[in-house]
C-alpha cells in the first residue's frame, strides 16, 4: 500500500507529499490522509455521520468518486486509538497514467448521508485539496488479486478479472460465517454476554502463520493470518464473512462500537479487518461480504433504505472497497421465507432499494448478488441493481445444486439481464460438507455440488459446515477438518485453467445424456464436458446434430492428474455415441471431455 500525507499549510491543506521511490499501482491500494478535526468516536459532532469527506478521481472521461473516513490517529489497528485528527481515503485505480484528484469535506448534520454531496457547508480543512497521482502497471503475480484486476460482473453468467479479461471460477469457505468473530480484534463484543461462547481464538492456525505475515498490536492475529494462509495454500480462492450479526446465530461481528450502537463504529477493530482482507486479497482470495443475516434484515431502518443503513454501507465502501476482488451479498437468506417464517422481512421494493443505493455508492460497480431465502425471482430484470443469486440449496446429497442453479440463470436471462450464480452453501443445514473424518470420500459433494454446479453454468462455490457435526459454521476453528475435499476444489479449478474451454459459448445440456446419471455443459458440435457418476455405466451422449470425429479424453475428478484415454480415443458423431470405458476404476466418477476435431 502506498500513502500519502498532504501537509497543513494554514488555513488549507495543499498538496505536498512526494511519491518517492514507489509510484501508485494500478489496483493496488492508494492511502490519502488528511489531516482534519480532531475528534473522536463518541464525540459530538458526530464524526461519522456530521463530516463528509469524499475524494473525487478523474482521468480523461472517467470519474471516480470515493468515500472517505474518520481514521482517528491513522494507526489504530495498532494503537487501539479512538481519538485523533487523521481523515482517509482508499484508492484503487483501474488503469495506469495520470489520476486527477479533489478532496471536498463538508460539515453538517447526517451531511455523510445526505443525497446531495454539497449538503452543509465546506468543512475547512482538506476541502478543495487537489494533486495528482501517477499510476503505473501492477508489479504482482497472479495468484494476487492485485494483478488479476477487479472482479466485474459483465453481462454474462461469469464474473471476469478486468486485468486479464479472463473468467473467475471460484472455490472456497462459506463457514464459519462468524470468520470475524475473532478474540484477537478489538471490542466489547468478546465479553458483552451475547452468545461470547462462540468466540473464535483460531489457534490451529497458528501453526500457518509465517514469518513476514502481517499481525496487529505486537504479534495479534496469527491465527486469523494463518487460516487465510492455509485457505491458500489448499489451491482455494474464496472466502466468506458476516460484517454485521446482530441478533442472528452469531452475534459476535459488527463494525460499531458496541452492541445496540448504530451509528459509531470501532476505528480500530475495522482497522484490523483490512490488514485480514489485505493479507487475503495478496493471497488471491475473493471476499464474499455478507451484509446482513435473516434475523436482522429489518433491524436498520425497518428494512428501509434509511440513515442507519445507508451510514452502515458507506464505511463499508470507504474501509474496503478498493480491494479488486469481492462481491456485495445484501443478505444472507433474506425476505419471505417460505416455512421458515419470519415476524418480518424485507420486502421486494426494500430489497430493490439497498441494491440501487449501495450499486450508485460503490465507485467501483463491485458485484451485488442476493442469498435465498426468498427466491428472487422478484428481483430480475434489466433495471436491477443485481448482478447474480448467492445460492442455498437443502438437499444432503447436493443433488438440487445443479438444477437450481440452472433454474436462476434460465430465469434471470429469460427477464432480460443474465444473473451469475453461485452456490454458497450447499447442501443442507444439518450436513452440508461433513469433517473428512465422516466421508473422507465426499462424493455427493464433488459429483452434484462441486461438478454439478459448474457443468449447469455457475460460477462455483463456497461450502457451508452443517450444524450437527464438529467444526460447524459457528463452531469451525480449523479448516483441516475438510483438507481431502478442498483438494477436490483445488482439481477442479486446476482443470478449468488448463483446459480453457470456451465457457461463454458452452451451455448446460444434461438432455444430451442418457444411460446413465450425469451432467453435461457443452458448445454442441464442437466441445462436450462431463460428469458421468459411474463410468461403467452404459451413459451415452446424443450427437445426431454433430458429425464428424471427437477425441474422447478422460479426467480423474477424485485424483487429479493429465486427461487420460480409455478404451476408445475417437467416436464418430452424427449418432448417439457410448463413451468406452475408463482408464481404470469404472464404478467411480469420472469427467470425459469430448472435442471434435
Amino acid at each position: 500500500m502506498l500513502r500519502f500525507l498532504p501537509i497543513l499549510i494554514s488555513p488549507l491543506f495543499l498538496p505536498g507529499p512526494s511519491q518517492g521511490a514507489t509510484a501508485p499501482q494500478q489496483w493496488h491500494k492508494v492511502t490519502l490522509d488528511f489531516v482534519g478535526p480532531e475528534t473522536s468516536e463518541t464525540a459530538e459532532p458526530n464524526p461519522f455521520l456530521d463530516y463528509r469527506l469524499d475524494v473525487t478521481f478523474t482521468q480523461g472521461d472517467t470519474t471516480l468518486v470515493v468515500p472517505g473516513y474518520f481514521a482517528a490517529d491513522g494507526d489504530a489497528a495498532h494503537t487501539s486509538a479512538e481519538a485523533g485528527n487523521c481523515w482517509r481515503v482508499h484508492f484503487s485505480p483501474p488503469s495506469t497514467g495520470d489520476w486527477q484528484w479533489t478532496a471536498s469535506f463538508r460539515a453538517g448534520e447526517e451531511i455523510a448521508i445526505a443525497d446531495n454531496p454539497l449538503a452543509g457547508t465546506a468543512g475547512g480543512f482538506c476541502d478543495g485539496q487537489q494533486g495528482t497521482l501517477h499510476v503505473v502497471a501492477s508489479d504482482k503475480q497472479a495468484p494476487d488479486f492485485r494483478a488479476l484486476g477487479r472482479l466485474a460482473y459483465a453481462g454474462h453468467r461469469y464474473p471476469i478479472t478486468l486485468g486479464t479479461g479472463e473468467i473467475f471460477l471460484k472455490q472456497g469457505s462459506d463457514a464459519p460465517e462468524n470468520l470475524l468473530a475473532y478474540a484477537d480484534f478489538d471490542g466489547d463484543f468478546k465479553s458483552d454476554g451475547h452468545k461470547d461462547n462462540l468466540i473464535k481464538s483460531w489457534q490451529p492456525h497458528e501453526q500457518d502463520w509465517q514469518e513476514g505475515d502481517p499481525t496487529w498490536k505486537e504479534g495479534k492475529g496469527k491465527g486469523l493470518i494463518g487460516a487465510i494462509n492455509y485457505l491458500a495454500g489448499k489451491g482455494l480462492n474464496a472466502v466468506s464473512f458476516l460484517t454485521f450479526n446482530v441478533e442472528g446465530d452469531d452475534r459476535n461481528v459488527f463494525p460499531y462500537l458496541s452492541y445496540d450502537e448504530r451509528f459509531r463504529f470501532d476505528i480500530s477493530r475495522l482497522a484490523q479487518w483490512e490488514i485480514v482482507f489485505e493479507h487475503a486479497t495478496s493471497k488471491g482470495l475473493f471476499l464474499h461480504f455478507k451484509t446482513q443475516e435473516t434475523e436482522n434484515e429489518t433491524l436498520l431502518d425497518d428494512g428501509d433504505t434509511g440513515p442507519m443503513r445507508k451510514l452502515y454501507y458507506r464505511e463499508l465502501i470507504a474501509r474496503f472497497a478498493h480491494h479488486p476482488g469481492l462481491n456485495w451479498n445484501m443478505g444472507e437468506e433474506n425476505g419471505e421465507w417460505g416455512k421458515h417464517h419470519k415476524a418480518k422481512w424485507q420486502t421486494t421494493a426494500q430489497r430493490l432499494a439497498m441494491g440501487r443505493h449501495l450499486a450508485a455508492l460503490d465507485p467501483y460497480e463491485h458485484p451485488i448478488v442476493i442469498h435465498n431465502g426468498q427466491w428472487p425471482h422478484d428481483l430480475y430484470g434489466p433495471d436491477s441493481p443485481y448482478h447474480g443469486a448467492s445460492l442455498q440449496t437443502g438437499q444432503p446429497d447436493f443433488r438440487n445444486v445443479p438444477k437450481s442453479t440452472l433454474n436462476i440463470l434460465t430465469a434471470s436471462r429469460a427477464k432480460g439481464k443474465q444473473w451469475m450464480v453461485a452456490c454458497d452453501e450447499p447442501g443442507d443445514a444439518q450436513r452440508s460438507l461433513v469433517p473428512d473424518e465422516t466421508d473422507p470420500e465426499h462424493d455427493d459433494a464433488r459429483q452434484n455440488g462441486l461438478w454439478g454446479q459448474l457443468l449447469a453454468g455457475g460460477w462455483g462455490c463456497e461450502w457451508y459446515f452443517g450444524y450437527q457435526f464438529p467444526h460447524s459454521d459457528l463452531t469451525c476453528q480449523d479448516y483441516r477438518s475438510r483438507d481431502l475435499f478442498w483438494d477436490q476444489c483445488r482439481l477442479a479449478l486446476q482443470f478449468f485453467r488448463e483446459q480453457d474451454l470456451p465457457l461463454l459459448e458452452m451451455e448446460n445440456h444434461n438432455e444430451l445424456l442418457s444411460g446413465g446419471e450425469g451432467y453435461c455443459l457443452a458448445q454442441p458440435g464442437k466441445h462436450y464436458l462431463i460428469l458421468s457418476k459411474k463410468a461403467a455405466s452404459e451413459l451415452r451422449v446424443d450427437l445426431k446434430q454433430a458429425p464428424g470425429e471427437f477425441t474422447v479424453q478422460w479426467f480423474n475428478p477424485r485424483r487429479g492428474g493429465p486427461l487420460q484415454t480409455g478404451s476408445l480415443e475417437v467416436v464418430n458423431g452424427g449418432q448417439t455415441v457410448e463413451l468406452g470405458e475408463a482408464p481404470a476404476e469404472p464404478q467411480r466418477d469420472w469427467v470425459i471431455l469430448l472435442t471434435a476435431r
